[in-house]
């Protein structure tokens, strides 16, 4: 009979191609985790893994397993999550995915208040662009998730929490010009510095002004927004911050100024998780603290 632990074996085996991590990240040794995987291919009759001295790769049929695994662990996981929620319902360890543009500047603030509401609550933070968030949750790799809408979130459940406005970054010698001078610069040909495709800031901060094709300089992409303010520190660009990051502290320090933009469109800070969860209770909870913690716009909830 073919047993979870060998499925478990044999995904952690995929996710790493590596005998040796894999048995770390199955907690077992590498014999045992070894064996367990010769004993589902003599169990199915096929060969899941090609083996050399120096490679591991999967055959054709053991990818093909692997996907279909990954089902079958998920509902298991979801029936020990409903077991669990239903024993005590605020106890457990959960991982909260998170972009790397909110993640840093928001869960911090509100750690606190999480803490105190829910002792026993394990609470640990991936930060991931935002498709590789709502696959995280949709197969059940991450428990929840903050993204930054709009953003196709599939069939996922969502609270909004607050709207994160912009402002404008310029280095300290270009500040001279008033806040509207700047402001309007950006329509006559002032390319924006940001961070690269993979981050959904990218597609929302060009999205800022409607009626306004804002450009992009595509000769520089950062991976982070710590990156941007140095490259605008030095006078190589500008580019557009969130309000949640400078409250956060991302400019702090730094020789630039910051220009407020009323009048861009802000994105929307949510928390998401999969409508099976058991937890949506707890969800909407930290939800609520979470939006509790930037004291912003009253937190609303939806429904994808």
């Amino acid at each position: 009979m073919i047993t979870l632990q060998q499925l478990r074996f044999l995904a952690a085996l995929a996710a790493t191609l590596n005998f040796s991590r894999a048995a770390e990240l199955a907690f077992v040794t590498q014999p045992t985790l070894s064996s367990g995987i010769r004993e589902l291919e003599d169990r199915l009759g096929v060969a899941l893994v090609e083996r050399t001295r120096h490679s591991v790769m999967l055959t054709p049929i053991g990818r093909e397993i692997v996907e279909r695994s990954k089902d079958v662990l998920h509902r298991v996981s979801e029936i020990e999550s409903v077991a669990s929620a239903h024993s005590n319902p605020e106890q457990g360890k959960f991982t909260l995915g998170a972009i790397p543009t909110v993640g840093p500047y928001l869960v911090p603030a509100a750690l606190p208040a999480i803490r105190r509401r829910f002792p026993d609550l394990g609470l640990y933070l991936r930060e991931e662009v935002t498709e590789s968030l709502v696959e995280g949750v949709a197969s059940g790799r991450l428990d929840m998730a903050l993204i930054a809408l709009p953003f196709d979130i599939a069939n996922l459940e969502h609270v909004t929490l607050f709207d994160d406005g912009y402002q404008l970054a310029v280095a300290r010698t270009e500040s001279k010009e008033s806040g509207e001078e700047v402001r309007d610069s950006l329509f006559r040909g002032r390319d924006l510095m940001l961070l690269e495709s993979g981050h959904c800031l990218q597609r929302h901060a060009l999205a800022a002004f409607p009626g306004h094709e804002l450009s992009l300089d595509d000769s520089f992409a950062a991976t982070s927004l710590l990156t941007l303010v140095a490259m605008v520190s030095e006078g190589l660009g500008v580019t557009l911050l969130p309000e949640l990051a400078i409250d956060g502290g991302v400019a702090a320090h730094a020789a630039i100024d910051l220009v407020p933009l009323p009048d861009a469109c802000p994105r929307t800070i949510a928390l998401a998780w999969r409508k099976s969860s058991p937890h949506n209770t707890l969800f909407r909870s930290i939800a609520g603290i979470l939006a509790a913690s930037q004291d912003r716009s009253p937190i609303h909830q939806t429904m994808a």
